[in-house]
């Protein structure tokens, strides 16, 4: 039987003798033959790969061919136990379970799993089980065993290389365990990494080869409004870029201001920014050390930033790094509640001064002077701090975010210690209280 691909480029004599060949029987099975349907880009790559990553466009058919992929492997591994991750149980279970093109919606009803929600399961009458787990829970992977796994937009996983890791080491059922990974690309240290590790292999694609089952007024809506942008190579073409649309940092510019962190010698005055998570949902605390150095520039000499902490977990991070660097105060940010914070720093023993911030103006413009100092050359980077990096890329002018996790806490960080130290020497003193 020819394959879709092929019946396309035939001439329309030869279309209409096949179709006259074809029953009604033939033409059932086909609606449900996924290897007939298929695009060659939708297509596993050949070969001994441990891990593909589909790196591809908004409306490719990512989603589908991760479904189909897991359904194939499902039916023909008797037994199999499949992880399906998504950034949060709800995308799991809306996008990869009961989807347009989710695992219940591609099943032909002989073959169509049992889905309980309660268990977060799939089972097919075959034995064969498939677990939904969120990558922002990244604890939840441990214990558990896979022969396989589908990972479902791994760029906007707000753990993301902590899960990842995770389900790795459940990988280990089965004589060749795979992953595969659909998602849009974003230059996030995950994807980065997945781009150079062994045994992955990638493939990807744009938005226009799914052009026959996508919207026409659609398709020339996005080409107008993103044609040529940055954010349309990333979203519609499904290119990997480094760098984000109107970026207040790049990643040359970091690269520019990187130093040997033996280099910078003894500092004069050291300060800790820190922003405390906003709610106990995975947010991570920012807590950045910087430095005045004396020929008067000013350095990043820490990222002492802790993943998903109680309260008094993060206040003793905060501790630690001051006696370590011999800090001279903390730069904390109160939105949140300025007498919380400093008391919640005091309970951990933190003796210098604790001096709170109030961001009254937004992310970008209290950000702005600190990259401006940056493109001058007074600020440096004493090493290289990747996730702290990768938060300062995303910040772009106007306020918004477009990096890695739900909120750029290292970023905000750093910025309020930066400030805080620029603040000092405009005053030719330590740095004070301000607000901004």
């Amino acid at each position: 039987m020819k394959g879709l691909s092929e019946l396309l480029r035939l001439a329309p004599e030869e279309f209409a003798a096949w179709a006259r060949r074809v029953n009604d029987t033939s033409a059932e099975r086909l609606l449900g033959d996924w290897s007939w349907w298929r695009r060659a880009d939708q297509c596993p790559p050949q070969g001994d790969w441990h891990v593909w990553m589909l790196l591809a466009g908004r409306g490719f058919g990512k989603t589908r061919a991760g479904a189909e992929w897991v359904r194939g492997y499902a039916e023909a591994h008797p037994g199999a136990r499949i992880a399906l991750v998504a950034a949060s149980l709800h995308e799991a279970r809306q996008v990869m379970v009961e989807g347009e093109s989710g695992l219940l919606s591609i099943a032909p009803d002989d073959v169509r799993p049992e889905y309980e929600s309660s268990l977060r399961r799939l089972s097919w009458a075959n034995g064969a089980v498939a677990t939904l787990y969120s990558a922002a829970e990244p604890e939840s992977l441990r214990g558990p065993e896979h022969s396989a796994a589908w990972c479902d937009e791994i760029a906007k996983w707000p753990q993301g290389e902590a899960a990842w890791d995770n389900l790795m080491l459940t990988m280990r059922i089965g004589d060749n365990p795979r992953v595969v990974a659909t998602t849009t690309p974003r230059g996030v240290p995950l994807v980065r990494r997945l781009m150079k590790e062994k045994g992955v292999e990638t493939t990807g694609g744009s938005t226009g080869d799914n052009c026959l089952n996508l919207s026409p007024q659609w398709l020339a809506t996005m080409d107008a409004i993103y044609g040529g942008t940055r954010l349309g190579r990333q979203e519609l073409r499904g290119e990997l870029l480094e760098d984000v649309e109107g970026a207040l940092w790049t990643r040359a510019l970091v690269e520019r201001c990187r130093v040997e962190a033996a280099s910078v010698g003894k500092p004069m005055r050291v300060v800790i920014g820190v922003d405390p998570p906003a709610t106990a949902n995975g947010d991570a605390c920012g807590i950045v050390v910087a430095a005045q150095l004396r020929d008067e520039r000013l350095a990043v000499v820490e990222d002492a930033s802790v993943e998903n902490p109680p309260p008094h977990v993060w206040a003793q991070a905060v501790a630690a790094a001051a006696a370590r660097w011999g800090a001279d105060r903390v730069v904390a940010e109160s939105n949140m509640g300025g007498e919380m914070v400093e008391g919640t720093l005091r309970q951990a023993d933190v003796a210098l001064p604790v001096v709170p911030v109030h961001a009254s103006i937004g992310k970008a413009r209290r950000a702005e002077p600190v990259a401006l100092a940056y493109e001058r050359g007074d600020v440096v980077h004493a090493g290289v701090f990747e996730s702290l990096e990768d938060q300062l890329c995303g910040l772009q002018v106007g306020g918004g975010y477009a990096g890695p996790g739900r909120s750029p806490d290292r970023a905000d960080a750093c910025v309020w210690a930066l400030a805080a130290l620029q603040e000092g020497l405009r005053k030719g003193r330590g740095p004070g209280v301000r607000r901004v």
